[in-house]
């Protein structure tokens, strides 16, 4: 059952210190910055928050003013600022997570209908994705992961689905330098809308993808909006559980496994 949460109850919320966290970049466009219970015909968000997404004391999201702050949805509200934001993937990724990891950071940094050729070294939101990267780390703490849905816009054009997987590893190789982690764990979402004609050619580049590192969760089949373009807020919960389960067995070791052995 979905939870309406009150400004007075996201008040109460305790931040954790930034120290030693685990921080996540959450990048990309609109899916990753969320448009769950967002309704298509008046563009609001209908503010049910469901309890795999709810706050808890040991997640943070660092803000627009690069400040560390208490973490609750939705995560991009003041980084995507053009749309309406809702639900995304990064709370319940964030809350699958926090078990194993303990405190965990999210640095939110999606923007909605943008190509990757947007997302370029020396491009704004490349180098806002860095800049807010590199100020999650000053007091402390380490990024573990990017987290990348994207592509949608893609789709739009023969040449841009064509030039996609060059320019997803491009990106993944100078956010690595850049962010000076050369074995940065990746975890891109395979998309599930965009234009019929150039779909499937993107889909092939992010899950044909072979980088150390780098693993693909496939979006395909979760269910979307009215627009047939956003995912839902259930969906939403899904993909983020999706990442999680992917994050952990990809790139964490179980210490009980390991004292066991």
């Amino acid at each position: 059952m979905a939870i309406s949460m009150s400004s007075s109850q996201r008040e109460d919320q305790r931040s954790p210190s930034p120290e030693g966290k685990q921080i996540f970049i959450l990048s990309g466009q609109s899916n990753m910055a969320g448009r769950g219970g967002v309704t298509d015909h008046s563009k609001r968000w209908d503010g049910v928050i469901p309890p795999e997404c709810q706050p808890h004391p040991s997640i943070l999201r660092l803000n627009a003013h690069l400040r560390w702050e208490a973490a609750q949805e939705p995560l991009h509200a003041d980084i995507d600022t053009r749309k309406t934001c809702g639900v995304g993937p990064g709370m319940s990724f964030a809350n699958a997570v926090r078990e194993r990891l303990g405190s965990v950071g999210l640095v939110p940094c999606a923007v909605g209908g943008t190509a990757i050729r947007e997302w370029a070294r020396g491009e704004h939101l490349y180098e806002n994705m860095t800049r807010r990267a590199a100020a999650a780390v000053k007091e402390g703490g380490e990024v573990k992961a990017l987290l990348w849905y994207q592509g949608e816009s893609d789709t739009l054009s023969h040449h841009d689905a064509e030039a996609y997987q060059g320019n997803m590893e491009t990106l993944i190789r100078h956010v690595r330098e850049d962010l000076q982690v050369p074995m940065l764990p990746i975890i891109q979402v395979a998309i599930a809308s965009g234009e019929k004609e150039n779909l499937e050619k993107v889909r092939e580049a992010q899950l044909g993808m072979d980088l150390p590192n780098v693993v693909c969760v496939d979006a395909k089949g979760l269910a979307l909006k009215a627009d047939h373009l956003h995912l839902t807020t259930e969906a939403q919960v899904k993909l983020g559980r999706m990442l999680a389960d992917a994050y952990l067995s990809h790139f964490v070791t179980s210490s009980r496994s390991s004292s066991s052995s």
